[in-house]
């Protein structure tokens, strides 16, 4: 080894602890500016889009899918996981996706159609679609809580 990379140490008796910090010192030299939060806190929400969760028209929607029920199981489609989307434009275009329990469904004809015609009268909707899809498939995961609370599953 060289002389160059020793390591030398130095014994002391004692070190002085660092000043301790008090806040009667920081006020005399720090100015303390506006806060941010209070601006924000003061300000409105924007309102929702009524086309988005939350909006006068999207509510609408759901709340006329939730009179519409499945004939074998006495659940409204909503609460029952059928009902994968509902997208609402500015305006007034409605697309629902939704699936059905099984591709064998005896209603698989005319629950479409149904679907289409309820969100198609709630005011404020000038035209309504309906994607039925099959992937990914319905299984009683889906359902709300009280969907399974009417069933007996929960």
């Amino acid at each position: 080894m060289d002389e160059e990379s020793k390591i030398v140490a130095e014994e002391v008796e004692r070190v002085d602890a660092p000043p301790r910090a008090r806040v009667e010192d920081a006020r005399d030299t720090y100015e303390r500016k506006r806060d941010y939060l209070t601006g924000f806190l003061a300000q409105k929400p924007e309102p929702a889009n009524s086309g988005e969760p939350g909006g006068a028209l999207y509510d609408a929607i759901v709340e006329a899918l939730k009179e519409i029920y499945d004939p074998e199981i006495p659940v409204n489609i909503y609460d029952l996981g059928l009902i994968y989307g509902v997208e609402v434009t500015n305006d007034g275009h409605a697309v629902v996706t939704m699936t059905l329990t099984t591709p064998h469904c005896p209603v698989a004809e005319s629950m479409p159609a149904e679907v289409e015609l309820r969100v198609g009268s709630v005011p404020g909707v000038g035209h309504s679609e309906v994607n039925l899809v099959w992937d990914p498939p319905w299984d009683p995961g889906k359902m709300s809580d009280e969907a399974k609370l009417e069933l007996g599953m929960l």
